[in-house]
């Protein structure tokens, strides 16, 4: 029996043959959340700022710390109390009435803490359990910081910054996001954010691929960003261009990537392998692939294995002619199980 799952996918940045060697097993977001709620500043910068920005119609201005600590000793149910229904000349919901409660208890929250306040943003607990995907929350909250190295914050695609916070796993890194540390807050300053998301933020992070679009699959399996889930398998996929490899030794040594051919358009397709229930790195697949376009399949290679930072992955040269799409089909077999799996990428650049 072959079990089969498919993926479509853009060009991946080039680093990411190297990230998939030392990548840690993570657990597949959800799919995108709908309705999601606004943040604080972005019900503030959206509807609380027409008044508190100026200290309009006496209303307390944002970072009047004085004001501020005075209305804040009465809490935040006092303070959500009077904004949802109203007082003196603010209207209920702050003349909104799409607010939720939580959103405006979150902007009430936001100009608290803007103004000396250290409060932690509420959350939901009646929300829809779907989490947003890994680009959502970066794009929304973590590029703040993320894309430019704000504060030693490692930037996004930037494996060599990213490789040695994975070695102990994807778990320590989540928890370090949600409590906070250095100079960044508790969930990233975004307390709406489940614990899925911020997973998913961090891997979207370490290897920032968008999916374009996936098939149903043949057999029980899910798929996403840069993986596939097949059985009890999961598997990652990833390409880097030979000239990149050769331009780059220090990164792709020979002793691991082999000497890149000569040939004009070749990639290097790298797949790294867990076991599902587990999280466990799978170091003893024999796994073979082959790229296929409209003009027809190439040959069928073994993925060799290839060891870095102590994490082993599987991958070999493929000749990629024009500019896709690529349908790369990649064979495993696991060690004592009697069935082959089979999970099928489609890659462009």
């Amino acid at each position: 029996m072959t079990h089969e799952a498919r993926i479509r996918r853009p060009a991946t940045y080039a680093a990411v043959s190297l990230g998939l060697a030392s990548v840690i097993w993570l657990a597949p977001g959800a799919g995108l959340a709908q309705n999601v709620e606004r943040s604080g500043k972005e019900v503030v910068d959206a509807v609380c700022i027409a008044c508190h920005g100026t200290g309009a119609n006496g209303a307390p201005k944002i970072g009047d710390k004085k004001a501020w600590s005075k209305l804040a000793s009465r809490g935040l149910g006092g303070l959500s109390t009077s904004a949802l229904k109203g007082v003196r000349k603010m209207p209920p919901h702050g003349g909104n009435p799409t607010l939720t409660d939580t959103e405006v208890e979150r902007a009430i929250t936001y100009m608290v803490n803007q103004s000396g306040g250290h409060w932690t943003e509420p959350v939901n607990t009646s929300a829809p359990a779907a989490d947003r995907s890994g680009e959502q929350v970066v794009k929304a909250q973590c590029i703040k910081c993320h894309e430019t190295g704000v504060g030693g914050a490692p930037k996004i695609g930037d494996r060599t910054a990213w490789i040695p916070r994975f070695k102990q796993g994807v778990d320590p890194l989540v928890r370090s996001a949600i409590n906070g540390h250095g100079g960044m807050p508790p969930r990233g300053g975004l307390a709406s954010l489940t614990d899925g998301e911020i997973r998913n933020a961090i891997v979207y992070m370490f290897n920032p691929v968008t999916v374009v679009a996936h098939k149903g699959p043949v057999a029980p399996a899910m798929t996403g960003q840069n993986f596939a889930v097949v059985g009890d398998t999961t598997v990652y996929f990833g390409v880097v261009a030979a000239d990149v490899i050769r331009s780059h030794p220090r990164d792709y040594p020979q002793k691991g990537y082999g000497v890149p051919p000569s040939a004009p358009a070749q990639y290097y397709v790298t797949i790294a392998l867990f076991d599902t229930s587990s999280g466990k790195r799978i170091d003893d697949a024999g796994v073979r692939a082959h790229v296929a376009t409209a003009a027809g399949a190439g040959p069928e290679k073994p993925l060799r294995p290839i060891t870095i930072e102590d994490a082993r992955s599987y991958g070999n040269y493929f000749a990629m002619g024009g500019t896709g799409p690529y349908k790369i089909t990649v064979q495993i077999k696991r060690t004592g199980s009697p069935d082959s799996i089979q999970a099928q990428f489609e890659y462009s650049r």
